[in-house]
């Protein structure tokens, strides 16, 4: 099955200790079905101190699953994506708007 979720795309989030929080896929995992999405899902990494870096707490973005991410249409509402073919090509396209994304 295609992705219907690209790095890069906004996103806003349905479920989750998150739920509302807005922005940008940074990376995604299909195999898993989880992307990183900054600002959400923000955990807590300890680093030790090395020679080139200072230790102590590092916020870090953490997966979340892709079944609690919608696309953001050009009005800023959540929408669901579908595939069309234009031009002999398969395109994503904002199921609320009708525009391809």
């Amino acid at each position: 099955m295609a992705a219907k979720l690209k790095k890069g795309d906004k996103v806003v989030v349905l479920a989750g200790k998150d739920k509302g929080k807005e922005g940008e896929i940074s990376s995604v995992n299909p195999k898993a079905g989880k992307a990183i999405v900054d600002g959400v899902n923000i955990a807590v990494r300890h680093t030790r101190q090395t020679q080139t870096s200072q230790g102590g707490r590092v916020p870090t973005a953490m997966p979340i699953d892709l079944s609690n991410l919608a696309l953001l249409d050009s009005n800023g509402k959540a929408t669901r994506v579908g595939f069309r073919e234009e031009d002999g090509k398969k395109v994503r396209y904002a199921k609320t708007t009708g525009e391809t994304v």
